[in-house]
């Protein structure tokens, strides 16, 4: 039996004994986890600074929440491979670990598919709904929940908007094999019709593919828009060398990419995404919950309008003086 299903069997029991004597229910924190060590295994899709600063976020805060020795993280990267993510989560699950933390919407998908018994916190994962592994993003329904990397779409096209006002056609390039990058671009493609500016899609399948696909999209717009995708994200030199002497800007959603080839972004924090998921798992791990009746949740602090100094200068292009530089 796993031990969040031994905790909300302890707890039963130590409910009813306390009810017999006329004792509170209630317990600090600290006092239920103590003498509890938890294994928690983390399947990461790739390597990039937002997923590493999840899972750093989701390491330090767990760590903190639990205290130090009573946890042990398995940490395991799967390169940007499918297979690799369902080989660990298939690891995970042989070696019963108490809890699994996705980072990433292939890994989360690959741990889903591995177990229905094991709970499951995701993280950078943009909607779990139109990734396959929830019912509904209030009430999951299943072993799984977490929390949304979901960005300020509306927001990151005016900014776009804002930055590049003489644009008449947006390019919004991304992988077509990620859903949730294809979530994004059903908003983006949202607000561009309501701004009236003309748009296309260019989607590669892989890392095979992009440098061809931003090649015809920089032939055929002013602007590029780069949603929070992984594949885009472990690709950014290549985008750079294309857009950049082509004198095309680049939104992107997220700070990881708009640091390797950007101009600007309006992105969350993933370090506080991280440590949303790990709240969220203490929560499972400590107290008993449920992930199926757990809502996703959503970092809403920390959104900053930040821009690449370097390619702003390279573009000639002059941002507003509220704009964060990357770094800064």
């Amino acid at each position: 039996m796993k031990k969040w299903m031994k905790m909300t069997a302890t707890m039963m029991v130590a409910a009813m004994a306390l009810t017999a004597c006329g004792g509170s229910t209630e317990a600090p924190a600290d006092e239920a986890a103590s003498g509890d060590a938890y294994t928690i295994g983390i399947v990461q899709q790739l390597e990039h600074p937002a997923l590493d600063a999840a899972t750093q976020g989701f390491e330090d805060k767990l760590t903190e929440l639990l205290g130090e020795g009573n946890v042990t993280f398995d940490y395991q990267n799967a390169q940007g491979e499918q297979t690799n993510c369902t080989t660990i989560a298939t690891k995970f699950v042989s070696n019963n670990v108490d809890l699994i933390m996705a980072n990433a919407t292939t890994a989360l998908q690959s741990a889903a598919a591995a177990t229905a018994d094991i709970p499951i916190v995701g993280t950078s994962v943009t909607d779990y709904v139109t990734a396959g592994v929830a019912d509904s993003n209030d009430a999951p329904g299943k072993n799984v929940t977490g929390a949304s990397d979901l960005a300020p779409v509306d927001q990151q096209i005016a900014l776009l908007l804002e930055l590049v006002p003489d644009a008449t056609k947006v390019g919004i390039v991304y992988c077509s094999a990620e859903p949730n990058s294809v979530f994004q671009s059903q908003l983006a493609q949202a607000e561009l019709d309501k701004a009236g500016v003309a748009w296309a899609e260019y989607t590669a399948a892989d890392s095979n593919e992009v440098q061809s696909v931003v090649t015809k999209a920089i032939s055929e717009c002013d602007v590029l828009y780069v949603p929070t995708d992984n594949t885009m994200a472990n690709n950014t030199e290549i985008i750079k060398n294309i857009a950049v002497p082509a004198g095309i800007p680049v939104i992107a959603g997220e700070e990881g990419i708009c640091a390797g080839c950007g101009l600007a972004t309006l992105s969350i924090s993933y370090y506080d995404l991280g440590v949303k998921a790990a709240e969220m798992a203490y929560e499972i791990l400590v107290n008993g919950a449920n992930p199926a009746e757990m809502p996703i949740e959503y970092v809403s602090d920390g959104i900053t309008a930040k821009y690449n100094p370097e390619i702003a200068e390279a573009l000639g292009i002059t941002v507003p003086e509220d704009m964060v530089a990357i770094g800064e």
